[in-house]
């Protein structure tokens, strides 16, 4: 199970609440990119390149970083 989950990666289609619970130590990158309200009713509604479009960002880069960060932080090394 733990070598499915290291090998995934984020998508676009993903809500911010799923990434969350993947790893918390991923807030900085929402928030660097302005998007502050991570414990509101939409983090689990709406995907992740939906709440980049609305806070006027590029979803690619929501979505490259945030894989950068789970390729730099494995999650086995939480396990």
């Amino acid at each position: 199970f733990l070598k499915e989950i290291k090998t995934m990666k984020i998508t676009k289609d993903m809500t911010i609440m799923e990434v969350l619970m993947m790893d918390r130590g991923v807030a900085p990158i929402f928030f660097d990119l302005g998007m502050h309200c991570l414990g509101c009713p939409s983090s689990s509604g709406e995907s992740l390149e939906q709440a980049a479009l609305v806070h006027g960002k590029d979803p690619d880069k929501l979505v490259a970083d945030l894989n950068k960060y789970f390729d730099e932080h494995p999650l086995t090394a939480r396990a």
